[in-house]
């Protein structure tokens, strides 16, 4: 009997995972190069659908020490504390969900530097000896080798793909057709849904105001967003994308898990990601 691929990388998903990369990694903080190494790890916590850094300690420069109960690092937080966004039907840690939520044992630490604290954790798993794994959004800056590094680690399994099409699509929010084009750039990056990018033109720019959210794809690059006055922050074009994103570049996309769209006249069904509406 044939398995779905998909099905196998989601089996493993409740498992602490790691992979050795060979890239040249480095973080700043306060204008100082803390970490700087050529033996980092990709450690992907379980539940966690993205990675993070896993550092040899002895290429961190900077002071390892317990975290304080009750300080700014505290003790983490179990998956319990939190209510988990979906995947499907499957319940998942995403980058929204803080580096302090813990899916496994170990020891809570911090980093510091100079007057400033960043979080770490010490997994109780003897792969993982010598490798301290680190809070990503806490570093100033990060780097593979000389090319700049935002949102979280790139993951070697997980790529975009961006095809030209010439099918019909329409958006409707509230029953209104807010986006209509037969020149959609198709981005596929599984496991999430099928992202339609249209032309500006064929979006109804007057039915949509900027908004001030902005988040970081280490695919794509930073979004910038559209809200309706039905739903805020619906839609994200990127201005200036990374370079395997390109091609989107000031092209609008909608959240297939917050609007209908119709794609020649069949209308999709709208998944469930941690986009979702919860």
């Amino acid at each position: 009997m044939s398995i779905r691929l998909r099905d196998v990388i989601m089996r493993e998903l409740g498992q602490l995972r790691h992979e050795p990369i060979d890239k040249r990694i480095r973080a700043t903080l306060g204008g100082a190069t803390v970490i700087d190494t050529s033996s980092a790890l990709l450690v992907w916590e379980p539940r966690r659908v993205v990675p993070t850094y896993g550092v040899p300690e002895a290429d961190i420069d900077a002071d390892v020490a317990p975290a304080a109960a009750g300080g700014a690092s505290g003790e983490g937080m179990g998956v319990d504390a939190i209510g988990m966004p979906h995947l499907g039907d499957r319940p998942v840690l995403d980058p929204s969900v803080p580096f302090r939520v813990r899916s496994t044992e170990g020891e809570v630490l911090v980093l510091r530097r100079e007057g400033r604290e960043v979080e770490a954790f010490r997994a109780a798993d003897a792969d993982l000896d010598g490798y301290l794994i680190v809070d990503f959004d806490g570093f100033d800056e990060w780097f593979e080798e000389d090319e700049p590094n935002v949102g979280h680690p790139r993951d070697p399994f997980h790529r975009i793909d961006i095809v030209h099409g010439s099918r019909h699509v329409q958006v409707k929010l509230g029953g209104e057709v807010v986006a209509e084009s037969r020149a959609p750039y198709l981005l596929f990056e599984p496991p999430l849904p099928v992202r339609y990018y249209l032309p500006a033109e064929d979006v109804r720019m007057d039915l949509l105001a900027p908004s001030d959210t902005r988040t970081f794809c280490a695919y794509k690059g930073k979004a910038h967003y559209l809200s309706h006055a039905a739903d805020p922050d619906v839609a994200w074009y990127y201005p200036a994308p990374l370079r395997e994103a390109g091609e989107v570049i000031d092209r609008v996309a909608f959240f297939n898990e917050r609007v209908e769209i119709v794609v020649d006249g069949e209308p999709l069904e709208q998944p469930v990601t941690p986009w979702s509406r919860r």
